[in-house]
């Protein structure tokens, strides 16, 4: 069974994971209009999928 020589140290592991987090898909709220990023409540106006998620001030 193959096993690693050398720990892997962090910096590396980071490196390697680092582009999964790159791509962030935009959407336009439609409540609002304001550009947000998807799946995610409007901060603008609290409003996610058609229904109000949470009060904004």
């Amino acid at each position: 069974m193959a096993v690693p020589k050398k720990k892997t140290s962090k910096t590396r592991t980071l490196k390697r994971r680092s582009h999964h987090t790159i791509s962030v898909s935009l959407s336009t709220c439609a409540q609002c209009g304001e550009v947000t990023a998807s799946h995610i409540i409007c901060p603008t106006c609290g409003f996610y999928a058609g229904k109000e998620r949470k009060e904004v001030k």
